[in-house]
């Protein structure tokens, strides 16, 4: 048996049960770093997820953030996420998601995230578009950077790395109609899938946060790279630009000036 795309989004809809009856509730809140939190709920998300795929997928390998995943045969790779915007969560934001992605003979295959608040489920395999809902999603046409509206998102040691984003943050606000910040990147690609961004980027990521979402949203018909305009976005150390197609050279562009890239950390 191989998984499907309805396999994944009902894991997505299970693990999204457990966030959303989660919500709003005090939480057990642990630091992996100064800023970067896990709850309780976290780690029940990852636990059904990983038991449903060790039962129905033995051999498989899968990645995931909080445990580290399952070791398996790499020609099948999971790349889990079971609560991608755990900071919006803890503080009772209503900005957050389950992501999970299928890769085979290195190719990512099948994406979802889940939006369990909204009830949105954006979906992708590899050759046959990108849907919200069932309906099929289309990325922005727009081709001038002027008229763009920008999403993007800050390392857990901003606080403490050269490599903060700020600079390029201010640069690009001032390039375009404005840019947010919304604390979860793998919405923030799928938002850029279904035209709601016109581009997002970020220098320091893992590959279960963007894995679904970059399916996603090269599906929809943006262009996904790494910050050097290379496919590769998700070997470490991690980078991303997805954009439309009409603006994303120019992003990669405006990001290759003097001191916006250079050190890029290493999240391996």
């Amino acid at each position: 048996m191989q998984p499907t795309l309805a396999y994944l989004e009902t894991l997505a809809r299970g693990a999204g049960a457990i966030l959303r009856d989660g919500y709003d509730k005090e939480h057990q809140v642990d630091y992996k770093g100064v800023i970067d939190l896990v709850t309780e709920i976290d780690r029940q998300s990852e636990e059904f997820l990983l038991r449903r795929v060790r039962a129905d997928f033995p051999n498989h390998h899968a990645l995931a953030e909080e445990s580290g995943g399952i070791q398996g045969d790499r020609e099948h790779i999971w790349y889990i996420d079971p609560l991608d915007g755990t900071v919006n969560y803890a503080h009772h934001i209503p900005v957050f998601c389950v992501s999970i992605a299928y890769a085979s003979a290195g190719a990512m295959r099948l994406g979802v995230v889940y939006d369990p608040l909204r009830d949105e489920m954006f979906s992708a395999e590899r050759g046959k578009g990108a849907y919200l809902n069932q309906r099929r999603m289309q990325a922005s046409q727009v081709s001038e950077l002027q008229k763009s509206l920008l999403v993007t998102g800050f390392p857990y040691d901003a606080w403490n790395t050269e490599q903060d984003n700020f600079d390029n943050f201010v640069r690009f606000s001032k390039l375009t109609q404005g840019v947010r910040r919304l604390g979860s990147a793998a919405l923030d690609l799928c938002y850029v899938g279904a035209g709601r961004f016109d581009g997002f980027w970020e220098l320091a990521l893992r590959s279960w946060d963007v894995a679904a979402g970059g399916l996603i949203c090269e599906e929809a018909g943006a262009y996904v790279t790494n910050v050097h305009g290379d496919a590769d976005y998700i070997s470490p150390p991690q980078s991303i630009v997805a954009a439309a197609p009409g603006i994303h050279a120019r992003m990669v562009n405006e990001l290759a000036k003097p001191g916006s890239l250079d050190p890029l950390p290493n999240m391996n």
